[in-house]
């Protein structure tokens, strides 16, 4: 917690400087009109309206990724906001200058209003607390009901025909006050944007609120800039519009920040999965078996039967704790792997009832996940193959063929059986299961009276 007070601390006096620093630039803009300079470059501007559309979805895109690994609420307004705002900008301002068409006053005030809009969703997120439930479709249609807003806006605006008032205003002219008082609505919301990214970053330390808010801080000051400066028709390049491109800048390093910690959160998360389910599935069940028959024992059990049951599923619990410890490690390399499984192979064929033959290539290379779905498939092979398929003889072989695949395959001398109906136990769903989920292929080809074989393709 010291330490997070301290980032704050630090990030606030950034913030002050660069706020004094932007004031100071500003009040110098005001009292020197000679430096109120706008540059008529119509190219430039639609590149910089452009890119700035762009860098917007592409922050849209990666909240959303965010939204789809943690559920949070504050990514489906951040999401929706630069959605809307991207897509009001493109819609109604970059459109029309594409198909080399001025831009009229409905669809310039529909794009102004649009980007308010969508601020106001970026300025509300930090205020949301909580996960969604419903995360498929949440921001599809959060970005369809702002469309639908912005489509009856436009509608209503273009019914006024040439009443409606342009927002382009001739040099040396006053604005009028409808302009002005847009304009610093604008900044305004962006300046609730700014607080309350940083009210988050103070209170909960997320990396991303820190970017947003001094990316907002620029905003706020373009904004400021327009409400005192003039504006001249739309293809003039005024400082307002590179204070908007580097806040554009900064929220995008801020964003791609965020997904890439989101995206190590998630497979932390997997990997703790991951791990609890092999406990669960193996250790637990052979300490509960061991409980068994130590209790069976206890209520006067001949010893004779007893008693190897017990040291079998001790021997079990044994082997399942130390692949426990290897689903814990991350280190490569098969060594652990392959001893782990010659144990399981010998406990299983101590009475004589299978023989088994496995074959590791030592040369192959497994990551962890892979290991731990391998073991678990050869352990549910061959437990299927004792059972079930009447089998004296099973092979087990983990190599790679020429050109680097890599393959597992288990193959018995067991009775067969014809087509998939019958081999739909949960045994083979299990291991479908675990093949797909270390990208694997998966098939099996059995015939009545010559046995069964089962192979896993590893992904490349």
């Amino acid at each position: 917690m010291k330490d997070g007070k301290t980032d704050f601390q630090s990030w606030l006096l950034g913030e002050l400087l660069l706020a004094c620093l932007l004031g100071a630039s500003l009040a110098l803009f005001l009292t020197h009109p000679v430096l109120q300079t706008q540059y008529d470059l119509p190219s430039l501007r639609l590149v910089l309206q452009t890119t700035m559309c762009l860098a917007g979805m592409l922050v849209a895109v990666l909240a959303a990724v965010r939204f789809s690994v943690e559920g949070r609420r504050v990514d489906l307004l951040l999401a929706s906001g630069f959605f809307v705002t991207s897509l009001s900008a493109g819609v109604f301002a970059i459109g029309p200058q594409l198909g080399g068409q001025e831009v009229h006053p409905a669809e310039g005030w529909s794009a102004l209003l649009g980007g308010m809009l969508g601020m106001a969703l970026i300025a509300a997120a930090p205020l949301v607390r909580g996960r969604s439930k419903y995360r498929d479709w949440a921001i599809a249609n959060a970005v369809a009901a702002a469309g639908m807003v912005l489509f009856v806006a436009w509608a209503l605006l273009r019914s006024t025909g040439s009443s409606l008032p342009t927002l382009s205003v001739p040099d040396a002219v006053t604005k009028p006050f409808y302009l002005t008082g847009t304009l610093a609505l604008q900044a305004f919301i962006a300046l609730i944007a700014v607080i309350g990214w940083a009210e988050r970053f103070r209170r909960r330390g997320d990396d991303l609120a820190q970017w947003l808010a001094l990316g907002f801080t620029l905003m706020v000051f373009a904004a400021l800039q327009l409400v005192f400066q003039p504006v001249l028709a739309s293809r003039y390049v005024s400082q307002g519009d590179f204070l908007r491109m580097l806040s554009y800048s900064l929220i995008l390093v801020g964003a791609w920040r965020a997904i890439r910690f989101a995206e190590f959160g998630r497979a932390v998360a997997e990997e703790r999965a991951r791990v609890a389910r092999e406990i669960h599935d193996g250790l637990a069940q052979y300490l509960f078996a061991v409980s068994t028959h130590a209790s069976m024992i206890e209520a006067g059990a001949p010893l004779e039967e007893a008693v190897p049951r017990l040291k079998e599923a001790a021997l079990l619990a044994q082997q399942e704790a130390r692949f426990a410890i290897l689903a814990l490690s991350a280190a490569g390399g098969t060594a652990p792997f392959d001893s782990a499984l010659r144990r399981y192979v010998e406990i299983l064929t101590a009475d004589g009832s299978l023989e088994v033959e496995l074959e590791v290539d030592r040369s192959i290379r497994l990551a962890p996940d892979e290991q731990i779905e391998i073991f678990r498939i050869v352990q549910e092979g061959l437990a299927n193959v004792r059972k079930h398929a009447n089998a004296t003889t099973a092979e087990v072989m983990i190599g790679q063929r020429p050109f680097g695949e890599r393959y597992v395959t288990i193959t018995d001398n067991g009775e067969g059986f014809e087509g998939e109906e019958t081999a739909a136990g949960q045994g083979l769903k299990n291991m479908r299961a675990r093949a797909e989920s270390i990208e694997g292929g998966f098939s099996l080809l059995s015939t009545p009276g010559r046995g069964t074989r089962l192979e896993v393709l590893l992904r490349t």
